[in-house]
């Protein structure tokens, strides 16, 4: 079985976010990147499917030189070999058609993709992946089994969650679930020396044109003062939320 996990090259949930060029650009100064968690879940499932069923896993990811080091990473991980799109992922449909053409040429049984990545959050590209190559999709994805070339998975639904089956060639919108975060793997020292002799392919872009344009980003409103009560001063806790808070 020959998997594709798809990266995506994302800022940590604690770097200290800025904008620059009246905020129209996000400045990367002093930001750590790391590989999407919804990602992250995938390759660790792709792994298990390395491990148990002598499966090959490569990794994908669209971007400039900047983003190697997460791809060394999912090396290091395991993972091997990968490819960099050499272009910038600036719209989610514009990376989806690039990353269908790697799809489409590379023969994948398989093709893991986080269902959204933490900074743009569009959750749009696995479902326009799979439209452009025909293949078969599952979002949502929180439990993958693959016996010969059938796929059983279970994905979260509104109020449960659903077990579908499908046929190979699958792509997958995965996210916690797939494997718990105890699953998770930190590359040791023998990994991340192997991945240095790993091979990186850098695949030149098919020129997607992007569909959206960033106008401006805008940060969310700062926390307004918080008010203390005595936990034995109801009344004035009730008078707060009555009469400023408007809650009750």
């Amino acid at each position: 079985m020959k998997i594709l996990v798809c990266i995506s090259h994302v800022p940590d949930t604690t770097s200290k976010i800025n904008f620059t060029d009246n905020d129209t650009q996000f400045d990367t100064n002093g930001v750590q990147f790391v590989i999407n968690p919804n990602d992250e879940f995938g390759l660790t499932r792709a792994m298990w499917f390395k491990e148990k069923q002598g499966a090959s896993v490569e990794v994908v990811t669209v971007g400039g030189a900047e983003v190697e080091p997460t791809l060394r990473k999912a090396l290091a991980i395991g993972a091997d070999t990968a490819i960099r799109v050499d272009t910038p992922a600036v719209d989610g449909y514009a990376v989806a058609k690039e990353l269908a053409d790697v799809v489409k040429n590379g023969g994948y049984d398989l093709v893991i993709a986080g269902r959204e990545s933490i900074d743009y959050n569009g959750g749009m590209v696995p479902g326009m992946v799979a439209a452009m190559t025909g293949a078969s999709f599952v979002n949502t994805c929180i439990s993958l089994e693959i016996d010969g070339d059938k796929a059983t998975a279970v994905r979260e639904i509104d109020g449960g969650k659903e077990t579908v089956t499908a046929t190979l060639p699958l792509i997958i919108g995965g996210q916690k679930g797939l494997v718990e975060e105890s699953d998770l793997r930190i590359p040791n020292m023998r990994g991340i020396m192997m991945a240095r002799k790993k091979q990186l392919d850098v695949k030149p872009s098919v020129n997607a044109t992007p569909e959206t344009t960033t106008v401006k980003f805008e940060k969310p409103a700062p926390k307004g003062e918080v008010t203390l009560v005595d936990a034995d001063n109801l009344d004035k806790l009730i008078d707060l939320l009555h009469n400023e808070a408007k809650a009750i």
